[in-house]
């Protein structure tokens, strides 16, 4: 499925390419610094709620109006709903940083499945594309934790380790994959600049087409391996493929 996906990806590109290019642009995480949360629909979303929650809020950091994220053995997301067009607005752009990596993560098992910084995109997908297995695993993963557990998504990650471009997937769930875009902490106290083409990402992920995105998360995890972190998020916008990010 997924030979067949990337397929796809390259003829879309390839027909965008040759068509008139038309900017388009879908702001869902401009922040100002005057007010100390994130304004609505931005919400806390708990999983377990006998895990402390990462705490969040508004600052003004080196310049830039942010959502601060302070983890401290914690683990909570900042989202927001989405409903946008992918095929218009296919990139997603962000600004990020860390003060440091964590030291002891490790995406590859549960027991240590925590990050710096991690920006989280949920995703409907059509009933029929999903296994019985997977749709049962669902129910009962709603049933414990609410219905925020999404049908699949994408995590692209500041890892500690891993090289950047790594793909895995997610030690929790089936259709999700975690994409590392910085590792360690070659560009930690900085802000740095991102841009990620997720309709690419998702087809290439998922093996088809037919999802829509739901939400937008942030988010710094430390719960499992019970580490302290420090991360800054900003401007999150999706983007038509001719536009620059900066």
């Amino acid at each position: 499925m997924r030979s067949v996906a990337v397929v796809f990806v390259l003829t879309l590109s390839m027909v965008y390419a040759a068509g008139p290019a038309v900017a388009a642009e879908v702001v869902v995480g401009r922040f100002n610094a005057s007010a100390s949360q994130p304004p609505a629909p931005w919400r806390i979303i708990r999983f377990d709620r006998k895990v402390p929650a990462t705490a969040y809020r508004v600052i003004t950091w080196d310049g830039v109006q942010a959502v601060e994220a302070r983890a401290d053995a914690s683990m909570a997301l900042i989202a927001r709903p989405i409903d946008l067009d992918l095929v218009k607005t296919p990139i997603l752009c962000w600004r990020w940083r860390i003060e440091a990596p964590l030291k002891k993560a490790d995406m590859t098992k549960k027991s240590a499945d925590d990050y710096a910084a991690r920006v989280y995109v949920t995703f409907k997908l059509p009933s029929q594309t999903l296994t019985l297995a997977e749709r049962s695993r669902r129910a009962l993963a709603r049933q414990m934790f609410g219905a925020d557990v999404p049908d699949a998504a994408i995590n692209y990650v500041w890892d500690n380790r891993k090289p950047i471009g790594t793909r895995l997937p997610s030690p929790y769930m089936n259709q999700s994959e975690m994409i590392v875009l910085r590792s360690g902490g070659k560009d930690a106290g900085r802000w740095v600049s991102q841009r990620r083409d997720l309709l690419a990402d998702a087809t290439q992920t998922f093996g088809t087409t037919d999802f829509r995105a739901t939400l937008i998360a942030i988010g710094s995890d430390t719960d499992n391996t019970r580490e302290t972190a420090h991360a800054g998020f900003a401007e999150l916008r999706f983007v038509s493929r001719d536009m620059s990010c900066e």
